[in-house]
């Protein structure tokens, strides 16, 4: 497996996370690897004639979305699959896709399905680009051109910042209290742009913040990092981590399959 990280055009850099290419070059599709929930929904372009990926046993030809809210899932790449990885920022996928992200929360769909004619043209256009950075300068045109028709809502942003820049253990009276919002018209916007309640998305943000120190600080004993992330106490640590992991704590950080 082949992976190529390129910048995301100034206009496009509030709402994508990461944009890369991924080509699986071997005579043999890669290993099974489980990826982990973060919050956030993908974009993977397929340019090339190759089924993309066997996910969750399921094989998929063409682009797809996935939406790893609060599942893991298990990803297998096909031989000779070549595609564009767009990774949006939490809350952010609801501009481009102008469909409700709850719809798609832990699923994988076709691009087709989402945006129809559209998801052909593109394809089209990716198989006759003669390289990657062109491929990757037309992806983020069509993005544009979603963007374009999409309005902002300054007031589920802020209460995405807040939520990634507070403490792990902010609370959705917080949040509320914070932004003046009402938890019920929070609850109707989170549902829309982001997937998950609020309350499910502080938790698995905690999750994905205890993820984060696991990776930065592999010598920490695990229950500092409980700590550091937001947990009150080992039981919910572990709870959470067979809940969207499906392993125990120690289990995710020695194994080699599992990607965070």
């Amino acid at each position: 497996m082949r992976l190529q990280l390129y910048n995301a055009i100034e206009k496009l850099q509030p709402y994508i996370r990461l944009i890369c290419t991924m080509e699986c070059d071997d005579d043999i599709d890669t290993r099974h690897v489980r990826v982990l929930p973060d919050t956030c929904a993908e974009l993977f372009v397929n340019y090339t004639t190759t089924p993309l990926a066997i996910i969750d046993k399921a094989l998929y030809r063409r682009s797809i979305i996935t939406s790893r809210m609060s599942q893991p899932m298990d990803v297998q790449m096909r031989k000779g699959s070549g595609v564009i990885a767009i990774c949006f920022q939490p809350g952010m996928a609801y501009k481009f896709f102008h469909q409700p992200m709850h719809t798609l929360t832990d699923t994988t769909v076709e691009l087709a399905d989402v945006w129809e004619d559209m998801a052909t043209e593109m394809e089209d256009q990716l198989a006759d680009a003669g390289n990657n950075v062109a491929r990757v300068a037309i992806v983020q045109q069509y993005l544009l051109r979603q963007l374009a028709n999409s309005k902002d809502d300054q007031q589920i942003t802020n209460c995405l910042l807040l939520a990634q820049r507070s403490p792990a253990s902010l609370s959705v009276k917080a949040l509320t209290e914070n932004t003046g919002i009402s938890q019920r018209y929070l609850l109707r916007k989170f549902q829309q742009y982001v997937g998950l309640s609020p309350k499910e998305y502080l938790k698995v943000n905690r999750f994905v913040r205890s993820l984060q120190y696991l990776k930065k600080y592999p010598d920490q004993s695990l229950t500092h990092i409980a700590y550091e992330s937001g947990y009150y106490d080992q039981a919910h640590f572990i709870r959470d981590y067979n809940t969207y992991s499906g392993h125990t704590p120690k289990e995710v950080a020695q194994s080699q399959h599992i990607l965070y």
